[in-house]
């Protein structure tokens, strides 16, 4: 079920804009007892793709945080080439909407607006004593008196009421109820009747000095060519000293709202503007402990590892320092060994960290070997509501790799799901080619999921080994029990979730072991075994049958070479919450 919250939602095309908003929407959001969302858009030129948005959309996510820090307040970015309409197509009905009157906000989309809006004219000053609050008696009085009265008892302020009804107003009952209440406001102090040219008396009184914000309607139906906030409105922006807030509610559309285009590449280059992440805007380690804890979340890191000797002990000893000992973000470390034969299991045991051997996990399933098999079995295992997985062979560890991975989940909600990616340097004999490796990523797994499944083609690295999700999102669904496991899961979070659920996070560089050719051929084979059983399953057919599953390799030997048969079987675990041990270790009904 979609959250119904109110929200006071601050919009703005940069980020001065924000910040001049967000004493307004506090104030407001406070009053309303609404939640307060910071919507950050960014403009692309028609004439350039969305996704050269990605990193004005960093920046700008960057500016956000740093604003937004202190006050509870969340923000987002979007990246559109019509970004008030990107906002409109955002907003719901029970929402607030805050706008600068500098923006440049087109008037047929702040006629079209789904919910209530404010603009606001001005910098909050620091100390409020008197508001001017006109009332004509239009559709939008009672929204203009609740937005006055929030900030008379935000400042212990005062309100003159400035009363310039039309006589026809004057003699109607439900008006005159609604007048008698407005005397009845403790906040109320002064009433100024206003007979002769109110838009003239509302204008004289905004020029002066006596007060320190004034809080107006908007036109309640513009004539052809009127200003957005009507004639009135508009002269008292214009004359007044002081901030001026301008109010309207919202109005069905009178039109068809502007079309979009949901096309394929436009969708997946706005996806990738938006949720493309730099690890670097989460390394505020203390806030991200805060965000954690105040949504009450737990947080497990598994390691998957086979015969890392030379890198698991820096691995645990740099995670453990900084996300334990130093910051708790992480409630547990738990390696998943798949049968090393080397002192890995030794080093991790000397480290204190819990090691278990996923055959021994949940062995009355049968017992299968790949990476895919232990992550699958680390599910039942690990405890937390999140649960990031890193690859134990990474030879510069660094933080970012955890950090980077989980503060997209914690920052937004929205996301089910995040996968790594970063530059990986391949060594040729002397020479290290900076962004060399990846060859299975490049050859084989992007080109099938341009091929089949465009929506996920904006994933830079699909193969990475380190990527994070939501416990409900992982247990619900299957996995590949060999080097499929990423692909897999790629597929079918997108069918569940939407590409919207998933993120992908810049890790910077990623410095491993480099695979032989032989190694990633057979990869690449069953990579390419995943995909076509997936496209297979959707149309209905058998695309992926028993003569398929075995690969002829060819096999060097000094001046010589042959052909080996290697039967490359894709295997697949259904999805955990479908285990009756699983539902009863997590209380869940069998």
């Amino acid at each position: 079920m979609p959250d119904k919250k109110r929200r006071a939602v601050i919009a703005g095309t940069t980020a001065d804009e924000i910040a001049n908003l967000l004493p307004f929407g506090s104030i407001l959001g406070l009053a309303q007892q609404s939640e307060i969302l910071a919507l950050g858009l960014v403009t692309m030129s028609e004439s350039e793709s969305l996704s050269a948005g990605a990193r004005p959309a960093q920046k700008l996510r960057r500016k956000l945080k740093t604003l937004t820090r202190k006050a509870d307040v969340a923000s987002t970015v979007r990246v559109a080439y019509h970004p008030w309409c990107e906002a409109r197509a955002t907003l719901r009905s029970q929402d607030l909407l805050l706008v600068n009157w500098t923006s440049a906000l087109p008037e047929e989309i702040l006629r079209t607006m789904p919910c209530d809006v404010v603009v606001v004219n001005g910098t909050l000053p620091s100390e409020i004593k008197r508001i001017l609050l006109p009332i004509r008696g239009g559709p939008y009085a009672v929204l203009s008196l609740q937005v006055a009265v929030a900030f008379a008892r935000a400042y212990s302020a005062e309100i003159t009421l400035l009363h310039a009804a039309p006589a026809e107003r004057l003699a109607d009952k439900e008006y005159q109820i609604f007048f008698d209440r407005l005397r009845a406001l403790s906040q109320i102090t002064q009433i100024l009747n206003v007979s002769g040219d109110a838009p003239e008396a509302i204008i004289r009184a905004a020029q002066s000095s006596d007060y320190q914000m004034a809080v107006i309607g908007a036109i309640a139906q513009p004539q052809p060519g009127d200003p957005s906030i009507g004639p009135t409105a508009t002269c008292v922006v214009q004359a007044a000293t002081m901030p001026v807030l301008i109010v309207e509610r919202c109005r069905p559309f009178p039109s068809q709202p502007s079309p979009v285009d949901y096309t394929i590449s436009v969708i997946v280059d706005k996806w990738f503007a938006e949720n493309t992440f730099h690890a670097s805007e989460f390394k505020d380690l203390r806030q991200l402990v805060k965000l954690k804890e105040k949504q009450g979340l737990t947080i497990s890191l598994g390691l998957p590892t086979l015969n890392e000797e030379k890198t698991i002990g820096k691995i645990i000893r740099t995670i453990r320092e900084r996300f334990v000992e130093r910051y708790s973000l992480l409630d547990e470390i738990v390696v998943i060994d798949s049968g090393s034969t080397d002192r890995t299991v030794e080093i991790v045991e000397r480290l204190g960290v819990p090691i278990v051997k996923h055959p021994d996990i949940l062995a009355q399933y049968e017992v299968w070997v790949g990476k895919g098999e232990a992550l699958w079995n680390s599910l039942y295992v690990l405890r937390g509501d999140l649960i990031a997985w890193i690859d134990t062979d990474i030879v510069n560890i660094h933080p970012r790799f955890v950090y980077g991975m989980l503060g997209p989940l914690i920052r937004e909600p929205r996301l089910m799901y995040v996968k790594g990616f970063y530059q990986r340097p391949l060594r040729l004999r002397e020479k290290i080619e900076a962004r060399g490796g990846g060859r299975v990523t490049e050859l084989t797994a992007r080109p099938l999921l341009n091929l089949f499944y465009p929506e996920l083609s904006g994933f830079v690295q699909p193969l990475a080994g380190e990527y994070a999700g939501r416990r409900e999102a992982l247990e619900a669904v299957p996995f590949f029990a060999g080097y499929g496991v990423e692909t897999g899961l790629l597929i079918d979070l997108w069918s569940r979730y939407g590409l919207g659920a998933m993120g992908q996070v810049d890790l910077a560089e990623r410095v491993h072991r480099n695979q032989s050719l032989l190694a990633l051929s057979k990869m690449a084979f069953e990579i390419i075994q995943v995909v076509m059983q997936r496209v297979g399953e959707t149309r209905k057919i058998e695309l992926v049958n028993e003569l398929c599953k075995s690969m002829k390799l060819i096999r060097y030997a000094r001046d010589a070479f042959q052909l080996d048969v290697a039967d490359i079987r894709t295997r697949e675990r259904p999805a955990m919450i479908s285990i009756p041990e699983y539902r009863r270790k997590r209380g869940l009904p069998t």
